[in-house]
């Protein structure tokens, strides 16, 4: 696959594309010819960019998750409190979903392609990991006791308030609220 920076501008467009379509109408039931039309490309030129299909969604999920962990990241950064710091992910999700009104489309990958051998289930399953990792860093980084449970707990309350997004129940402040309580209690000098 790849790489978005060595990508031609007819392949910036059709990963653009490809984005908007996958996101918004499922990977399953977007086809290569509306990508292409989308695009502004041909068929063969997706072909030719992407070898197939598959490494077309691949790329779109990888290309998303950049954007993700790039903006976790530089949350996490903006915290001068390592407790803070814990649920910075909660606060970059915030600003995520303002754009992203359609849930996590690494979930949705996740169940429109359950083959694990698929190239962008395991780019999906991937982040979920990425995400649970960092919950145990940055609970380890602020001395919380039991820094795995609590990174389990947090990545379910984070993806729970990802999976209520589309129905509007405002699930994410209130999972926010208990991600802070879950970290304080687990500061032993809090």
């Amino acid at each position: 696959m790849q790489e978005a920076q060595a990508r031609t501008p007819a392949g910036r467009r059709i990963v653009a594309a490809a984005e908007e379509l996958f996101y918004s109408r499922g990977i399953t039931a977007v086809g290569v010819d509306l990508i292409a039309e989308r695009s502004g490309t041909t068929k063969r030129t997706l072909y030719n960019q992407f070898g197939s299909k598959d490494q077309l969604v691949a790329a779109y999920l990888a290309e998303r998750d950049q954007r993700w962990r790039s903006l976790v990241r530089s949350t996490v950064e903006t915290r001068d409190d390592p407790v803070e710091a814990v649920t910075a992910p909660f606060v970059a999700l915030r600003d995520w979903s303002e754009a992203n009104t359609r849930g996590c489309a690494f979930i949705n990958a996740l169940a429109e392609l359950p083959d694990p051998s698929h190239p962008a289930h395991r780019i999906a399953a991937d982040e979920k990991l990425w995400l649970l990792n960092l919950f145990t860093e940055l609970a380890t980084a602020a001395g919380c006791s039991g820094p795995a449970a609590l990174a389990t707990q947090l990545l379910v309350l984070h993806e729970g308030a990802l999976a209520t997004q589309p129905l509007a129940l405002g699930t994410l402040a209130e999972s926010t609220g208990l991600a802070r309580a879950l970290v304080r209690a687990a500061v032993p000098s809090r």
